[in-house]
């Protein structure tokens, strides 16, 4: 079997632009393996990220604005910060608003990781708003 050289330089072409397309936008985990909070990090990149936006794990799931909002876009995470137990209410009882978001969607050990990696890493591109002193007056 014979194949020309247009063709092998077509499917070169296809398999290459593939590859780079491949790592576009995959930033991946920037949390250490020897974190303790690489685990959540990877559970969270691969059960929260299609809805959840976190830039320490690539994820880049939340609407950028209203005109390109879909019903699965979750909170971003880059600006929402959680505690572990807001994250773990979140995961058990599927978010909180109850819409989208599957109940328990990870369950036991690996829902602790995932709130412990949220509480360390969720927030970090908050708007930090001073707090003012409000005086009543005693009328």
């Amino acid at each position: 079997m014979r194949v020309d050289r247009k063709t092998a330089a077509t499917a070169a072409a296809v398999l290459a632009s593939a590859v780079l397309a491949g790592g576009c936008g995959s930033q991946g985990v920037k949390v250490s393996e020897s974190s303790p909070y690489h685990r959540g990090a990877v559970l969270f990149r691969d059960h929260c990220s299609g809805c959840h936006t976190l830039s320490i794990v690539g994820a880049q799931g939340s609407a950028t604005s209203i005109a390109n909002r879909v019903k699965t876009n979750g909170p971003n995470f880059n600006i929402r910060k959680e505690n572990v137990e807001q994250a773990l209410y979140a995961i058990r009882n599927g978010g909180f608003s109850g819409a989208i978001m599957p109940e328990n969607i990870v369950v036991g050990s690996d829902a602790q990781a995932i709130a412990a990696f949220l509480a360390k890493y969720s927030g970090s591109k908050s708007q930090k708003v001073p707090s003012v002193n409000i005086t009543l007056s005693g009328k």
